[in-house]
């Protein structure tokens, strides 16, 4: 195989998913299986045993542990969706750019044709602590718009990622989502999950489903990503000669409000639901002191997890409703370079409730 072509033969395709229990991982995990890619599923704690995945476990920010692991190893397809929160920006892009630098370290030399890194909306947004703060792009966000003049570790990882492959010779694709839901436990950006657990405290308590954020989100139109189309355009681009070398956004591709959603959701419930009602309720005030009443409801429905810190994150939740913008994507890139992936975002939820249920998660 010659490093840099993404169409590798089947037989000698090899995928390195990086932060494979994440939402994007976990959902790539299962696809590239799907698809019968032998896996190499790379996280600081290992996930469930699955046919066709091995299991690697490594600190992802230490360079040591990483040569370590991935010495013996030699994928043709990375896959990076990790990320580390820290307390500021300056901490993000030296945590998480050298995350990406060091594992692009440790693959150097090997068969690697392609490296697709996951990013996101901050890309056009502004990271945390400036979020939203400056002139932005108009929406639909394209991905030509030029970098924000802001520090931002999704610059710094793009520039990592670049200056790899040109030295290393293989081919890369950028994935901006926007708020990834899929099926992850623990992760510290779930919104579906979040959701599914705020219903369920709320029809537990006999209290009504409450949107918790701004009027402009209530409002206006958003978009959103399902972890599995996600998985679908990432593994299009790492294989798609025609994509090479290229940043995407990547939403569902349907366009839906707040209103609109709000009820349906809590229909599928069976909860009574509020809408907005002249100021954010924040959920880490809202769901605050709720540990124990997760905890007893989960013992008693038999729940596989009976932490509320596992299982809500309202923090992230109430950042991405409580946002006073409006927040839509062009997929337009995608759909020219042949990508026809699909979801709608309401049976998207709907059915990662009802997998919540199924796999225990939620009674």
């Amino acid at each position: 195989m010659t490093a840099g072509t993404a169409t590798a033969p089947d037989g000698q395709r090899r995928a390195l998913v990086v932060g494979a229990t994440g939402i994007a991982g976990s959902a790539l995990v299962e696809k590239l299986t799907a698809e019968g890619w032998p896996v190499l599923a790379l996280s600081r704690t290992p996930g469930p045993e699955r046919d066709g995945v091995r299991r690697l476990s490594a600190d992802l920010t230490s360079a040591e542990s990483l040569a370590a692991v991935l010495g013996p190893e030699n994928p043709t397809h990375v896959f990076f969706t990790a990320w580390s929160r820290r307390d500021t920006e300056e901490e993000n892009i030296s945590v998480n750019a050298g995350m990406l630098r060091d594992l692009l370290a440790a693959l150097r030399g090997k068969d690697v044709a392609h490296v697709a890194l996951m990013t996101g909306l901050k890309h056009y947004l502004g990271p945390f602590e400036a979020y939203a703060a400056g002139e932005m792009a108009d929406t639909p966000f394209h991905e030509e718009e030029p970098r924000l003049p802001v520090p931002n570790f999704y610059y710094a990882q793009e520039d990592e990622l670049f200056a790899a492959a040109a030295e290393q010779g293989y081919t890369w694709s950028v994935h901006r989502s926007h708020t990834v839901i899929g099926h992850a436990v623990g992760n510290a950006m779930n919104m579906g999950l979040t959701l599914a657990a705020q219903a369920t405290l709320c029809r537990e308590s006999g209290e009504p489903f409450v949107f918790p954020g701004s009027e402009t989100q209530w409002n206006g139109l958003t978009d959103m990503t399902d972890a599995g189309l996600l998985a679908e355009h990432m593994l299009w681009a790492s294989t798609t000669p025609g994509a090479a070398d290229e940043a995407f956004n990547i939403v569902n591709g349907d366009v839906f409000r707040w209103r609109w959603m709000w009820p349906r959701l809590a229909a599928y419930f069976g909860v009574e639901w509020e809408g907005y009602a002249g100021a954010p309720r924040p959920l880490e005030q809202a769901m605050a002191g709720r540990e124990d009443q997760w905890t007893e409801l989960a013992q008693r429905h038999g729940l596989a997890e009976t932490r509320l810190d596992r299982v809500a994150s309202w923090w992230h939740t109430d950042s991405d409703l409580g946002r006073d913008i409006e927040v839509v994507t062009d997929m337009g890139k995608s759909r020219d370079a042949g990508f026809p992936g699909y979801r709608r975002t309401l049976d998207a939820f709907l059915s990662l409730f009802d997998r919540y249920r199924a796999d225990n998660l939620i009674p």
